[in-house]
């Protein structure tokens, strides 16, 4: 085509359009009616241009057709394990997360008869163990990412596996052996942290591993260290759908930046969750509707690997149920929507590229600081990391309470005949029990549970009352 279709319309300046806009809003404040601030700190306006942008972005270079469909398997029992894994691989599975709580387990049973020149397979254990890791290197060397992540242990429990001598050496020989390491930053965004939070320290998580590679003498820390390696991140989205795609790409963005700092050359994974956060437990299938929104804004941001969180999760064990319709949901995304065949879908979109680059920047402005003032290990030692995100749990959770953060079916428009007491398999709410760590742990809570806490025991009174 010699002419191009938006040649008979004149261009329309920034200006232009906000003239049209006061004329419209007759009177009103154009920046009190059309603008909202977000607990990010960023406005959003009403309308966004290529004059907000001094050059546009460049081409960001995710493959969203190539995402992969995960199911993610808590593995007690190998043999048992191993046959849900081929039964979610025979029903549109691409991708499998074994969560190993012990080295007792039985490899050549958990991978039995499963295709690994044709199956991703993630290890996510829950124990820091070499030999436990050159094993399964023996038996799939090429197709097998490991979670690598005693920091994240460390967030989670409190403690270390043993001791910090003791698990960044062990770290050290799983990365050599491996040539991988993992930040879980879903445990953040779980606890409450905002987005830019959740960025800066993700990169300060990933930060105190490049440290310690760079100081080491072999491995990463060789100048002559040229072998390309693999950083994967497990990241936690949300249901705010546009914010939520500037995340993966803005954390793109930025460990890019941390990466070539250091000279190592990193391919970054992600993996994609739903968050638990506004998952509910009353009117539970509305859980359906976020976890599709929230698994839409992983494929936009250039996921690689989405695992869905079953819509009964926070109350029922692993079923065969709930395990198929949150697969479904992922495989009616990918073949009946179309999410698998548009590379970069996107790029171009200015509203979208603006909240990246602001998220990236103030990201980067608090990873700075952290850094500035000790690292990350220093600051969560000193309490500071666990401070910040729940100082902004609190905020969110004042929103909930008064209706301005909506969960529909718990604290707007909830169903008074809706009954879960007789209908729990586990304790749906935050467990809680002393004992000593050497940090606070960031405990992840979701913003609907004491509400249902006191629906619960009302059901309780109602029961013994009748």
């Amino acid at each position: 085509m010699s002419k191009q279709l938006f040649d008979d319309f004149p261009e329309v300046s920034v200006k232009q359009w906000k003239q049209k806009i006061q004329f419209d809003l007759k009177g009103a404040d154009y920046n009190n009616t059309l603008i909202w601030n977000t607990i990010e700190d960023i406005d959003v306006k009403p309308f966004y241009h290529a004059d907000d942008f001094s050059e546009l972005p460049e081409i960001s270079n995710t493959k969203a057709s190539q995402w992969k469909i995960c199911e993610t398997i808590f593995v007690q029992d190998a043999e048992k394990s191993n046959l849900w894994a081929k039964n979610a691989i025979e029903h549109g599975a691409e991708s499998i997360n074994f969560k190993v709580p012990s080295d007792s387990i039985s490899i050549e049973s958990l991978l039995k008869d499963i295709r690994l020149d044709d199956i991703s397979v993630q290890f996510d254990l829950q124990f820091l163990s070499t030999d436990f890791v050159n094993k399964l290197i023996a038996s799939a060397p090429k197709s097998i990412l490991f979670h690598n992540d005693i920091i994240g242990h460390l967030v989670k429990s409190g403690n270390w596996f043993n001791n910090f001598n003791h698990d960044f050496l062990q770290f050290i020989n799983i990365f050599e052996v491996t040539h991988s390491f993992s930040v879980n930053a879903s445990r953040y965004q779980n606890a409450g942290a905002t987005m830019v939070q959740q960025l800066a320290y993700s990169l300060a998580h990933a930060n105190e591993y490049l440290n310690s590679l760079n100081s080491t003498k072999s491995g990463a820390g060789n100048p002559s260290f040229k072998q390309p390696y693999t950083i994967l991140f497990n990241v936690a989205i949300g249901s705010n759908y546009f914010f939520e795609i500037a995340k993966l790409r803005a954390l793109r963005l930025l460990w890019d930046s941390l990466a070539s700092e250091y000279g190592f050359p990193f391919d970054c994974q992600i993996l994609a969750t739903p968050s638990m956060r506004n998952k509910t437990l009353y009117d539970y299938n509305t859980n359906m509707l976020r976890t599709t929104t929230e698994c839409m804004s992983a494929i936009l941001g250039g996921a690689n690997t989405i695992s869905n969180l079953p819509y009964d999760s926070i109350y029922h064990k692993s079923n065969p149920f709930g395990e198929r319709i949150a697969r479904n949901q992922l495989l009616i995304l990918k073949h009946e929507s179309y999410f698998k065949v548009v590379d970069n879908p996107c790029d171009g979109a200015y509203y979208i590229e603006s909240l990246t680059q602001q998220l990236a920047h103030k990201a980067l402005i608090l990873f700075k600081n952290i850094e500035a003032n000790g690292g990350f290990l220093k600051q969560l030692k000193e309490g500071t990391i666990q401070r910040k995100i729940r100082e902004s749990a609190h905020k969110e959770q004042h929103a909930f309470k008064h209706g301005h953060e909506v969960l529909v079916g718990t604290n707007k428009y909830p169903n008074p005949k809706d009954h879960m007491k007789d209908d729990l398999d586990l304790y749906p709410f935050v467990k809680r029990k002393s004992r000593k760590t050497l940090i606070e742990p960031v405990i992840e809570y979701r913003l609907s549970e004491e509400i249902e806490k006191e629906r619960l025991k009302k059901e309780q009174y109602d029961e013994n009352k009748n």
